[in-house]
C-alpha cells in the first residue's frame, strides 16, 4: 500500500547520485522541490502516491551541472553586438563587423571575441585596416578573452588625454603611434565612453543564455565579477521568477559592493546566492597580461602585468573573513599564482575552511603546488582552456614552465577536490566540450591527436565530480545542490543519450531538466 505522498516520481532511469558512496539508483522521489528517497524502481513506485511521474525511458540521470566559472553578462553584451567568435583572419573580422554596421545603426560598434592565434598572421593586429574602414565611426573590438581590445582612430579620439592606467598597456608602433591595441587595466579607459546595453536589452539575452544552459543540462553558474548595476539586475530578474538558474555570484571588487554586503552580510533571494568576491591578479596568456616569474618566451624582458597590488588584495581579503565571504582570485600566470597562494597564508590561520579559490590557475611553478593543500585553496579550472591553448602556450611560456601548465590532476592531488567550468563566452557552454577536454585532453574535434599533457587528465568520475558535488562544496551549496540526495534541492538532468567515455566526441543535450522538481527544459 502506498504510504507516502510524493509531487513527483521518476523512475526507470540510471540515477547517478554523485553521493559519497557514488550509488546508482532507479527512482526517485520528488517532494516540494526536494529529494524525499532515491532506489529501486519497486521501492519507490509502491512507496509514494505521487501526482504525477516521469518515465526516463532507461536513460541517465546526474545532479545538474554546475559551470563553476561563467559569464552571463559578458555574454549577453556579447550577443547584443558584433560575434567575432570564430573569426578566421583579420578580413573575416573586418567583414564581420561591415556585415553589423549595415543593420546595426549604434553610434559606437562593439565586438568581442577575435583570436589571433587562429588567423595564418598570429601576431596581434593593429589598426590600420579599421581605420581605413571606418573613418569616423568608432569601434571597439574586444580579444576572446575580454583582457585586450583592438579600436581605431575614431574611438581612440573619444577618450581625449589620458595617461595608461597601473595594470595596463597600450601597444605603439616603432615610431611611438598607437596600434589601437588596448590591454587589461588600459580598458577602464572606455569606461565613460562606451554606451551600456539597457536592462531591457541585457535581460532578453540572458534569458537566451539560459535556455541555452538548460538544453545542456547546466543549472547553476558561478558568475564570476558582478558590478553593483549587474546585481540588482539579476536580483530583479530572479524575483520575477523570470530567471530560475541558481547563480553564485562572485562581486567585482568596488565599493558599492562592499557597502551591499556591510548591509545584507551573506546575501539569498531564491536561486541567488551572493557570498564572494572577485579578484583580478594578473591578465590573461593570450593577450600577454598573465604575470610570469620569468619572462614571458616569445617576448624577453616583459613579464606581463600585475592588476592587483598586495596591500589591495591583503585588504580585500580582510574584510571577506570579517564578512564571512569568500575571496576567488584570477590568477594565470605563475607569479601571480604564487602571490595568490602566499595572500591565502593568512585566511587559512584564521580560518582553515575559508574556502577561498583561485581561478584559472593556468601556469603554476612546481614548487608552488603543495601551497593549495597547505593554505587550503581551492583551484577552479577550465578543461577547454587547456585544449585551446595548446595551440599557442609553448610560445608564450616555453617548454620548461610547461611542466606546471594546465595540471588539473596535480591540482586535484593537492587539494582533494577540483570545481570545472567553461569561462563562457571564451568557451562555449557546452558540458560536454569540458568532460571531453578534462579525460582525453582533446578538443570536441579530436585535436590533438595524442592529447595535451595527457599526464594531466582527470578520470570520468572526477570530471563529473568537478562538475557537480565539488563544484557546490566550492561555493557553500553541498548541502542543497551537486549530488541526488535525500532533503536536496531536486535538480537533476535527464541526459538524452549515455554519457560518452571514448575518445571520439559525440554530441548529446539534456532531454529533461529539472529545477527544484519543476521541468525547465523538454525535448518532448
Amino acid at each position: 500500500m502506498k504510504t507516502e505522498p510524493a509531487d513527483l516520481v521518476v523512475f526507470n532511469a540510471e540515477i547517478h547520485t554523485m553521493n559519497e558512496n557514488n550509488d546508482v539508483a532507479q527512482a526517485i522521489a520528488i517532494r516540494d522541490g526536494k529529494i524525499i528517497e532515491f532506489g529501486p524502481d519497486r521501492q519507490i513506485l509502491n512507496k509514494y502516491a505521487y501526482a504525477s511521474s516521469v518515465d526516463a525511458r532507461g536513460k541517465q540521470i546526474y545532479p545538474g551541472f554546475i559551470d563553476a566559472h561563467g559569464h552571463l553578462m559578458s555574454y549577453a553584451s556579447q550577443l547584443l553586438g558584433v560575434n567575432l567568435v570564430g573569426s578566421l583572419s583579420e578580413v573575416e573580422m573586418l567583414n564581420r563587423v561591415e556585415d553589423y554596421r549595415k543593420v546595426n545603426k549604434n553610434p559606437i560598434i562593439i565586438g568581442m571575441g577575435w583570436d589571433q592565434s587562429l588567423w595564418d598572421d598570429s601576431t596581434f593586429p593593429d589598426n590600420k585596416k579599421l581605420n581605413v574602414l571606418f573613418p569616423d565611426i568608432p569601434v571597439c573590438l574586444y580579444r576572446i578573452d575580454g583582457h585586450s581590445a583592438l579600436v581605431n582612430e575614431a574611438f581612440i579620439s573619444l577618450l581625449g588625454n589620458f595617461d595608461v592606467p597601473y595594470g595596463g598597456a597600450i601597444l605603439t608602433d616603432d615610431s611611438g603611434v598607437y596600434t589601437g591595441l588596448f590591454i587589461d587595466a588600459a580598458l577602464q579607459l572606455f569606461d565613460e565612453v562606451l554606451p551600456k546595453y539597457t536592462n531591457e536589452a541585457l535581460r532578453t539575452k540572458i534569458l537566451v543564455i539560459q535556455k541555452e544552459l538548460f538544453a545542456h543540462g547546466v543549472t547553476g553558474v558561478h558568475e564570476a565579477g558582478v558590478s553593483a548595476d549587474e546585481l540588482s539586475l539579476l536580483n530583479e530578474m530572479i524575483s520575477s521568477g523570470d530567471l530560475k538558474l541558481n547563480i553564485y555570484a562572485m562581486l567585482s571588487h568596488s565599493q558599492q559592493n562592499k557597502e551591499f554586503v556591510r548591509r545584507n552580510g551573506i546575501y539569498r533571494n531564491k536561486s541567488l546566492l551572493v557570498r564572494s568576491f572577485k579578484a583580478y591578479v594578473d591578465g590573461a596568456l593570450g593577450s600577454s597580461g598573465a604575470l610570469l616569474k620569468e619572462p614571458y618566451h616569445d617576448h624577453p624582458n616583459y613579464n606581463g602585468l600585475t592588476l592587483s597590488n598586495i596591500d589591495s588584495l591583503n585588504a580585500l581579503r580582510d574584510f571577506c573573513l570579517l564578512n564571512g565571504y569568500q575571496l576567488n582570485c584570477h590568477g594565470i600566470g605563475d607569479a601571480a599564482v604564487s602571490q595568490i597562494l602566499r595572500m591565502c597564508k593568512m585566511a587559512y590561520e584564521k580560518n582553515p575552511d575559508h574556502r577561498f579559490r583561485l581561478e584559472h590557475a593556468q601556469v603554476v611553478d612546481p614548487v608552488d603546488f603543495h601551497l593549495f593543500n597547505d593554505y587550503a585553496v581551492f583551484p577552479s579550472v577550465q578543461p577547454t582552456h587547456a585544449t585551446t591553448d595548446q595551440r599557442w602556450a609553448i610560445s608564450k611560456i616555453g617548454p620548461e614552465r610547461m611542466k606546471g601548465a594546465y595540471a588539473y590532476k596535480t591540482l586535484l592531488n593537492q587539494f582533494g577536490m577540483i570545481a570545472l567550468g567553461t569561462d563562457f563566452p571564451i568557451e562555449f557552454t557546452n558540458p560536454f566540450f569540458t568532460i571531453h577536454s578534462a579525460v582525453h585532453r582533446q578538443n570536441s574535434k579530436g585535436f590533438p591527436e595524442e592529447g595535451f599533457l595527457v599526464e594531466e587528465s582527470l578520470t570520468f568520475q572526477e570530471t563529473l565530480k568537478g562538475m557537480t558535488i565539488w563544484a557546490a562544496f566550492s561555493s557553500f551549496q553541498e548541502t542543497e545542490l551537486g549530488s541526488i540526495e535525500q532533503g536536496k534541492q531536486a535538480t537533476f538532468v535527464i541526459l538524452d543519450r549515455p554519457l560518452n567515455k571514448s575518445n571520439v566526441f559525440t554530441p548529446n543535450y539534456s532531454w529533461k531538466t529539472f529545477l527544484n522538481g519543476e521541468i525547465v527544459h523538454s525535448l518532448d
